[in-house]
């Protein structure tokens, strides 16, 4: 019963805090220059078309009859048509947003094990090259641009190495894909049984998910060094060593004290590379939703914006929900 109550405490903010997104949202968007109706009809549309069209379009009003109607719409489950696509906006993102979500996924679980190890050495080897390796890394990684490196790594495997497919999307052109299915290609790739989708798939996946786990295990490893050399420096963990303790028991017990710091940059990176991923979808071609987002702005095409944004702040709360979830499940004190 607790946990119920705990996580209907946590409901009663989601309906204010979206509707909060959504307004700020489509006000911003609504600062984008350009002209929807002119982007449609081209350079050579006369004044009475483009006038014509905003009206059709609902756009003719004030921002409020506008958010009004975008409102009405929204509760209908309807996100407007994209004019670029001609598609409906939530039919493109059931597409794209998988492809952005498989791409950030794994390259947080890549970063996981990559950060969590060096973050974990560092902290109880404070005298190694151990620690002096995770510095220089960590610092490393804060200040490369995820994008410049995915350049480098496809020059190196791609164009010079030639062991890595083409940067052109998520499977090659000549491989048949899989029935969409939940529009994640690796796991339709397994419902179909599909092993030359599957494989094509994780060679392509190989280069933009290591950009960004490289990029990304660098807050993960400092993140789980301070809060490992606090834990480790602690009156309990003294105690512990104190009585006895095996090394392996004395990290563990300081390791798990630390889970409610690393889970936390771990939702906040996640959160951020739901949009923070867009450069290395577009220099891997990679048709995430970021990218789709992106190109809807460059071309005052609205509703992908606010259909991304929604989507984002959804998938956002949901992760934040889950955090919470762990959280109770890991520390007593938020039980009690």
């Amino acid at each position: 019963m607790r946990i119920l109550r705990y996580i209907g405490r946590r409901f009663l903010f989601i309906g204010p805090q979206l509707f909060g997104i959504i307004l700020v949202s489509f006000l911003l968007v609504k600062l984008i220059p350009g002209d929807p109706a002119v982007m449609m009809l081209g350079p050579f549309a006369t004044e009475q078309q483009i006038a014509m069209l905003n009206t059709e379009m609902g756009l003719d009003g004030t921002i409020i009859d506008q958010f009004w109607i975008y409102l009405q719409n929204l509760v209908q489950g309807d996100l407007g048509t994209s004019w670029q696509t001609t598609k409906p906006v939530f039919d493109d993102l059931a597409i794209r947003f998988p492809a952005t979500l498989e791409l950030i996924t794994l390259s947080l679980l890549l970063a996981l094990l990559i950060g969590i190890p060096l973050g974990v050495a560092a902290a109880y080897f404070k005298r190694s090259i151990v620690k002096k390796f995770s510095d220089y890394y960590g610092l490393l990684a804060g200040s490369l641009p995820d994008f410049w490196l995915g350049l480098i790594l496809i020059y190196l495997f791609y164009t010079v190495m030639q062991v890595a497919p083409p940067p052109l999307g998520r499977i090659d052109f000549a491989v048949l894909p899989p029935a969409p299915v939940t529009n994640f290609l690796i796991i339709d790739s397994l419902i179909a049984g599909n092993w030359q989708a599957l494989w094509s798939t994780l060679g392509h996946l190989v280069l933009p998910v290591v950009t960004l786990a490289v990029i990304n295990a660098g807050p993960i490893l400092k993140m789980t060094q301070a809060t490992m050399e606090r834990m480790l420096e602690s009156d309990l963990i003294r105690y512990a060593e104190m009585c006895g303790l095996p090394k392996q028991v004395v990290i563990r017990k300081a390791f798990r004290n630390s889970l409610p710091s690393i889970v936390t940059i771990v939702s906040v990176l996640y959160g951020f590379l739901i949009g923070g991923a867009v450069l290395v979808e577009i220099v891997f071609s990679w048709g995430g939703a970021g990218q789709y987002a992106v190109q809807g702005v460059l071309n005052a095409d609205i509703n992908p914006v606010l259909g991304f944004v929604l989507f984002s702040a959804i998938l956002s709360l949901v992760i934040y929900l889950v955090v919470d979830l762990i959280y109770f499940a890991i520390d007593p004190r938020i039980r009690g």
